[in-house]
């Protein structure tokens, strides 16, 4: 079966809209750095009428001092049109930068949840870092070298017109020094990728130690994770000391090309100069140019091997992004450059908003990544049925592997609906993923994240702080007596960085952030599962005072069982019963099993 090729952006393509993204900045620097290279001939020139005048060579007499006043306002000239491409050139860069990374976070932030991101959080980083800037650079090389060889071949007309003889031996064996540096490309590119992927491997490796630290420590993993960091570290080094070899190989030619070109100007000058075919300023002009248009090769040489190695940037980038079309990596979206960042604005309440029934019917999702669990089961849900109605206490339970998680992934867009439908209250949700969301649903999962933050801002996560709500919220999840206990309250950082809490506090966190925005409907994914069991009874009863809260909640715990106004048990990825409590452990042989293996109070 012939795999489709992803989708892609051609390297031109993909240059042509960066310069698109940004007009205005590109053109004046453009502008100034083709004039900065115009000017590079003019110095040569005036140093050969400066040394022709006092040899007495000069066909024509110039007044001398007018001359260096020249040379210096030239100087002058080339250092502030300097200044103003390489200002534009960097804002640019800056610019484009800025948008790749904002349109590559957006699209992270879309990605469905049933597509994990394609590399490791050190990898990814790298191509923030890394491949942004590579892409971002490389328009400014246009106009460079547009300019380069408008200036070369000024200059190389200039010195052709004095004496074609010394030109012809300086310059033939660029041409040499050309198919060298084509030759050498493959090789370059392919120690570029190396140290890309090296590079992705040390970063990635690193990530993944720092996530699990006390799984290596009571694994005993100590010894064999540094053994092979330092095998990834050697293979890393090794990729940039060929690569930076290869660099310096190529300089070095470019440098004898140099000397040698000196050399050979001094080899054939002395004569000419004897016998007045060849002058003082002649020789000044000559060595002038000489020191530019000799790197013109080694110049083409590393644009053409950047130009290839754009391909392998953009890719890894457009990997971050499938299954979105290119297209979104490159979309023009505001940056606020120089403006004011707008307020975030959070949506409000509303009545349309309100929560009287949510149902699922025929939901059905199978994960793609396996078809079966060993056992001949396929894994995932199948037409699954259920109502929730306002102010309830619905609990999905089953055994592990049963669809629980998988059930309310779907529910709230996580995950595809790949048959079925959701409506709330009577009314179809064709995008899931967009409609649950705070004032209507939160969420809080098996696993919740907490930032390198203050508890404060991992609770409001933006939202504009209001001391009441936030202090219900925080009551409401049970955390009061640990907040008191924390030195700084509120202001105690927390997460990787900061204060380590436990795994029922970091629970507690998360369902405040939850409790906050107060929205209708509450999804906790067994939030109980590192609660002991007093502060669970405690949060389920603060949740019953609340009569006009919805919650849908995936529990086997006997706490939650018990409060449940309606149960709905899953095995193998389909509703095997629904009910009250008592009602199934009566019927259902499956709902004593996961009874009496609940934790006990």
């Amino acid at each position: 079966m012939k795999t489709e090729k992803a989708p892609t952006l051609k390297t031109i393509d993909f240059n042509i809209r960066l310069v698109k993204l940004q007009p205005r900045y590109f053109a004046v620097h453009t502008f100034f750095t083709l004039i900065v290279f115009g000017i590079e001939v003019l110095p040569g020139y005036i140093q050969k009428l400066v040394f022709d005048q006092l040899s007495g060579q000069s066909q024509v007499r110039y007044d001398l001092w007018l001359l260096i006043a020249f040379f210096v306002a030239v100087s002058v000239g080339k250092l502030l049109t300097g200044v103003v491409a390489d200002w534009y050139g960097w804002t640019f860069r800056y610019a484009v930068g800025a948008l790749l990374r904002r349109n590559l976070f957006a699209s992270i932030l879309r990605r469905p949840g049933d597509k994990p991101l394609p590399v490791s959080p050190g990898e990814a980083i790298n191509r923030f870092r890394t491949d942004v800037e590579e892409v971002a650079d490389f328009p400014t090389w246009l106009p460079d070298q547009l300019g380069k060889w408008i200036a070369g071949g000024i200059a190389i007309a200039i010195m052709a017109s004095i004496n074609l003889q010394i030109t012809l031996i300086i310059f033939v064996p660029m041409i040499a020094i050309m198919v060298i540096y084509r030759l050498a490309w493959c090789r370059f590119i392919y120690y570029s990728r190396k140290v890309g992927s090296t590079t992705d491997s040390v970063t990635g490796f690193l990530g993944e130690i720092f996530e699990s630290v006390q799984a290596v420590k009571v694994a005993g993993g100590e010894s064999g994770s540094t053994r092979h960091f330092d095998t990834l570290n050697k293979a890393r080094g090794q990729a940039e000391v060929k690569e930076s070899f290869f660099w310096n190989l190529m300089f070095t030619l470019n440098d004898s090309m140099i000397t040698f070109g000196i050399g050979v100007i001094l080899l054939l000058a002395g004569q000419m100069i004897t016998d007045g075919s060849f002058t003082v300023g002649d020789f000044a002009l000559f060595v002038s140019y000489l020191w530019f248009t000799t790197s013109l090769p080694m110049d083409l040489g590393a644009f053409i091997g950047d130009y290839k190695t754009q391909e392998v940037s953009i890719d890894r980038m457009l990997d971050m992004i499938r299954p979105e079309m290119p297209e979104a990596l490159v979309k023009n979206n505001p940056i606020y450059e120089r403006e004011a960042i707008p307020p975030v604005v959070y949506p409000q309440k509303s009545v349309a908003d309100r929560l009287d029934r949510i149902e699922a019917l025929g939901l059905s999702y199978r994960h793609p990544e396996r078809s079966g669990n060993g056992s001949g089961k396929e894994n995932g849900i199948w037409d699954i049925d259920f109502g929730i109605r306002r102010g309830t206490f619905t609990v999905i339970t089953g055994r592990v592997g049963s669809g629980k998680s998988t059930l309310v992934r779907v529910l709230l867009g996580f995950l595809p609906v790949q048959n079925g439908e959701i409506r709330w209250n009577g009314k179809s949700i064709e995008n899931p993923s967009a409609f649950f969301r705070p004032p209507r649903c939160a969420y809080t999962s098996q696993v919740p994240r907490l930032f390198s933050e203050t508890l404060r801002n991992n609770i409001l996560m933006g939202l504009p702080e209001h001391v009441e709500d936030l202090n219900k919220a925080i009551h409401l999840a049970v955390f009061e007596k640990d907040l008191a206990e924390l030195n700084d309250g509120l202001d105690t950082l927390v997460g990787p960085r900061g204060t380590r809490l436990s795994g029922g506090q970091v629970q507690r966190v998360a369902a405040a952030r939850m409790f906050v925005r107060e929205p209708e409907l509450l999804v906790f994914d067994d939030l109980s599962s590192a609660l002991d069991v007093e502060t669970e009874r405690i949060l389920w009863e603060r949740l019953d005072q609340r009569k006009d809260l919805t919650c849908l909640v995936v529990s086997h715990r006997k706490a939650a069982l018990r409060r449940a106004d309606h149960i709905i048990l899953l095995k193998n990825g389909r509703v095997d019963d629904e009910g009250k409590l008592e009602e199934l452990l009566e019927r259902s042989e499956e709902m004593r099993l996961i009874w009496k293996g609940g934790n006990d109070e």
